[in-house]
């Protein structure tokens, strides 16, 4: 087994050199410390990486540093030394200078991009974690709420296009009722949902305020207030002229019955419309459609309830015009007028 030669060679054989010239041990000549060229230079040539690592290690010895203790006496003439940064009494006058928040002076401060910056990602509804959580939610409702009741959806589907006695109506349960107003304001959501997604293609897309989910809160709020006062005005109405009928509380379910239809219909347009980038011009489409049949249903459920029997297809026109399409109308205008009013105009 051999062993290395150049450590042993070099440590029995300390040959001082001056200017890269090798003195013989006869001659006393004082030297100055090698450096690790000269060293490696008086190795033979083939010397392999380990025997030139063995040399280096063989002819320099690490020591240890020790750092300077004295006071630091560079401060200008006639003011005392400087205090230590570390020193935690020290005021924060002290602390702060022009260069304090400067990156190159504190590394853990970000001194900021190279580059120009990128355009940012525009906001969507389905990279919002808020709005996939409710929608999910809503769908795990829907499906849930439409298992449990089937029974009474074939029912009022039956009720709806046959005019029972009115001595004789069905009593819906609580549940029914809560499942109902939870298909209203389902609809609500995905109006609201739609319309801003209507209004950032079609109007703009900045406004008053960044947070575009407190911009999707507002128009769902408008839309809650909308289908609210609609049915106030038509219970005010209808207790006018039909105080003490049955058909005033016909026409309550048959009102919350139509919303709760148009809410279960809106769903897989808005689903599609987020997840799978349906484009708002066939959404639009569909909404008109959606929105027509429910009209038409509105105004055969009025017919059949109240002029039915005096066949005053004329005053059910009115009733129909005055009570449905003028607050659309006007609700519509008057969101459009918020909107505008929100917007940012450059």
């Amino acid at each position: 087994m051999q062993q290395d030669t150049v450590h042993t060679s070099l440590q029995q054989h300390e040959l001082p050199i001056i200017d890269d010239l090798i003195i013989s041990d006869t001659d006393q000549v004082a030297s100055r410390p090698l450096t690790p060229y000269q060293v490696l230079r008086a190795l033979p040539p083939d010397a392999t990486p380990a025997q030139q690592d063995s040399a280096i290690q063989a002819w320099f010895q690490p020591k240890e540093i020790r750092y300077s203790e004295q006071p630091d006496t560079l401060h200008l003439p006639g003011h005392g030394p400087g205090r230590s940064l570390k020193d935690v009494n020290l005021p924060q006058y002290y602390r702060e200078n022009f260069f304090s928040n400067d990156s190159l002076l504190h590394p853990e401060i970000s001194g900021g991009r190279y580059g120009v910056a990128g355009a940012p990602v525009p906001y969507t509804i389905r990279g919002d974690n808020m709005f996939t959580s409710l929608l999910l939610l809503c769908i795990v409702l829907f499906v849930v709420s439409i298992a449990n009741s089937q029974r009474f959806i074939a029912n009022q589907l039956k009720d709806f296009f046959y005019m029972p006695n009115y001595n004789d109506q069905m009593v819906e349960t609580m549940g029914e009722v809560r499942f109902q107003l939870f298909l209203v304001l389902l609809g609500c959501l995905l109006f609201s949902i739609s319309s801003y997604s209507y209004v950032t293609t079609y109007v703009g897309d900045t406004f008053l305020f960044d947070d575009d989910f407190l911009l999707i809160s507002l128009i769902f709020g408008c839309f809650v207030g909308y289908f609210l006062l609609k049915w106030l005005l038509y219970r005010l109405v209808n207790v006018v002229f039909y105080k003490g009928s049955n058909k005033v509380l016909q026409w309550d379910r048959s009102f919350l019955f139509i919303g709760a239809l148009e809410g279960s219909l809106l769903f897989p347009a808005v689903l599609l419309q987020v997840y799978f980038e349906l484009s708002i011009q066939n959404v639009t489409y569909y909404y008109v459609f959606v929105i027509t049949i429910t009209k038409l249903l509105t105004f055969y459920k009025s017919w059949t309830i109240f002029f039915r029997q005096n066949g005053m297809i004329l005053q059910n026109f009115l009733y129909f015009c005055a009570l449905e399409i003028t607050p659309l109308l006007i609700f519509t205008r008057a969101l459009l007028m918020m909107v505008d009013s929100l917007k940012i105009n450059f």
